[in-house]
């Protein structure tokens, strides 16, 4: 039977949001119901609350979320009720020209539920199909979701600080280690040490970088990255930061530099922060209307790669178990992410703690008993 059951949503463009009573159907074939157990507020869903992704309002927010399996439809094998799973919003599809060509990370078919959540009877829009962020929809105590959107891992992993890989962590550490190939003795800057900019100095400092730079603006922010792995820090209020990254190593710019900002100045400091035929990753999301200049000769003359990371061009299937499993042995600290737990009806305040800077992640926990970080 559908159950009811309590979800926050984005109603219209800029409002707040609002804790509401939603309809959740059965799961249909290929789809499975997860109990929410805890979601990072990403800046995605404030994204999205502000219209800066579509205008298919009313939407589900939330979408770094870990939690149980409750139920499955026809067809499901690779999960099942009772399996701890981080939910992801690149469920392959294996049969698109990227999959077939070997690169399931970059699927360009990946799969959503079928059916729609809508909000219940007794709201003024009964009835009405919600849209879910990122095709999850997890500020909710029980989402459907495609199965495939359910990844499997060990449940000794903190609900809080597993479903950040989700989306943020993931993105951040997938910048540097896939997209980026950092490996041994490289060096590497990150422009930009929030959650995503954090996560990247984490997984350069696990790929064997020697030498990772963090870069940002307030100097809270980059004490924060030390304890993920910067061996050196830089305020770019107070300092060029493409001379200091070329001091930092030996004249020449990093070998992989990570901008984790989304901004043009950001990523042309990035650009010219690198070593020749170094490689720069935008990993920092811009908006519409963000452009860049750059002299076609520089961008000839200094060779490289110059590249863009979705979703740290991670496969979850691989890549989530292998970070639980580094989680677990005490090598990558997802704890450090969480900042704080809060319930549902908190969600707009940690917005504005967003805002504010003042959070690395806010996660909505669902059960009575909030995980202690």
């Amino acid at each position: 039977m559908p159950q009811t059951v309590r979800g926050v949503i984005a109603r219209s463009k800029g409002a707040e949001v609002e804790v509401v009573d939603i309809v959740v159907p059965d799961p249909g074939p290929g789809e499975a119901v997860v109990r929410v157990e805890a979601c990072g507020v990403c800046h995605t869903d404030l994204h999205y609350r502000e219209g800066g992704i579509n205008d298919e309002f009313p939407f589900l927010l939330g979408h770094e979320a870990a939690g149980t399996v409750e139920a499955v439809g026809e067809g499901v094998t690779d999960v099942a009720p009772g399996d701890f799973v981080i939910l992801n919003w690149r469920a392959v599809c294996g049969q698109c020209r990227a999959c077939a060509k070997g690169r399931p990370w970059y699927c360009f078919a990946t799969h959503n539920a079928t059916q729609k959540m809508t909000l219940a009877e007794g709201d003024p829009m009964a009835g009405t199909q919600l849209s879910p962020a990122l095709g999850i929809g997890a500020f909710i105590e029980k989402t459907l979701v495609a199965a495939g959107q359910c990844t499997k891992v060990d449940r000794e992993a903190s609900a809080a600080a597993a479903g950040l890989l989700g989306c943020g962590v993931m993105a951040g550490f997938g910048a540097a280690v896939n997209t980026g190939g950092v490996s041994r003795g490289d060096s590497v800057a990150v422009i930009g040490c929030g959650g995503v900019g954090d996560a990247a100095v984490a997984g350069a400092a696990l790929a064997g970088a020697t030498t990772v730079i963090a870069v940002d603006v307030e100097d809270r922010k980059l004490e924060g990255a030390r304890r993920f792995g910067a061996t050196h820090t830089v305020n770019s209020r107070e300092t060029d930061p493409v001379e200091a990254i070329r001091q930092l190593t030996g004249g020449h710019g990093a070998d992989v530099v990570i901008e984790a900002v989304g901004r043009p100045e950001t990523y042309r400091q990035a650009f010219y922060a690198r070593d020749l035929a170094g490689t720069v990753v935008l990993v920092g999301v811009p908006t519409p209307e963000m452009e860049i200049t750059l002299p076609l000769l520089d961008v000839f003359g200094r060779g490289g790669a110059l590249r863009s990371s979705w979703y740290g061009d991670c496969l979850p299937s691989r890549d989530f178990p292998m970070l639980i499993d580094l989680y677990r042995q005490g090598r990558f600290d997802l704890d450090g992410f969480v900042s704080e737990t809060i319930g549902l009806e908190e969600v707009e305040q940690a917005f504005d703690k967003m805002h504010g800077g003042e959070v690395l992640r806010s996660v909505v926990v669902l059960d009575q008993k909030k995980e202690q970080v």
